[in-house]
């Protein structure tokens, strides 16, 4: 009975080896600032040289460093919430994001998907912007590119669609299931 209820102990305890890597995920959330710092300046440069074109290419640039920023945030506070220990500095506090506490496991999941397909669409509008500059590719072929690369778009929303309307009826479950 005493090595069992030691065994358990260490296990619940364990959790907080996660700590450490969450701590780690700030110190990628700084390292993100700076490469934002450096993509705004550049950005900025583009613009004060005229070149439109590229503006547009670094703006979605940084919307990618944004939303990479974002889903470290979400799993930062949710898989130290659901793994490691409540964040009663954030109890009380005003600033307190409204969805911090009520994620679960596959609420999280769901979040890291539309995150990743979020930055995945940004890419590929990186992408299909570069296409209609590229000299080399023939009409038929960059028709075909942004036709494949549109109806991923189309699948994207469709997909993004599903998963909100997933998030929203376990939402509504679990509120149900509270009261």
């Amino acid at each position: 009975m005493k090595l069992a209820h030691l065994v358990e102990r260490l296990i619940f305890w364990s959790r907080w080896l996660l700590a450490p890597l969450y701590v780690g995920l700030i110190g990628v959330l700084v390292i993100l600032i700076y490469k934002f710092g450096l993509e705004f300046v550049l950005m900025v440069s583009h613009v004060l040289n005229g070149n439109d074109h590229v503006f547009i290419l670094d703006l979605l640039a940084l919307l990618d460093l944004v939303l990479l920023a974002n889903l470290l945030l979400i799993v930062l506070f949710s898989g130290y919430e659901n793994f490691v220990s409540r964040i009663e500095a954030a109890e009380k506090s005003v600033d307190r994001p409204y969805w911090m506490g009520t994620v679960d496991f596959s609420g999280l999941k769901i979040k890291l998907i539309g995150s990743l397909v979020a930055i995945s669409v940004i890419e590929l509008l990186r992408d299909f912007i570069q296409l209609a500059e590229d000299e080399h590719a023939t009409v038929g072929q960059a028709l075909i590119w942004r036709v494949l690369i549109h109806l991923t778009f189309v699948v994207s929303g469709v997909l993004f669609a599903v998963m909100d309307w997933i998030s929203d009826n376990r939402a509504l479950k679990a509120k149900a299931h509270h009261n």
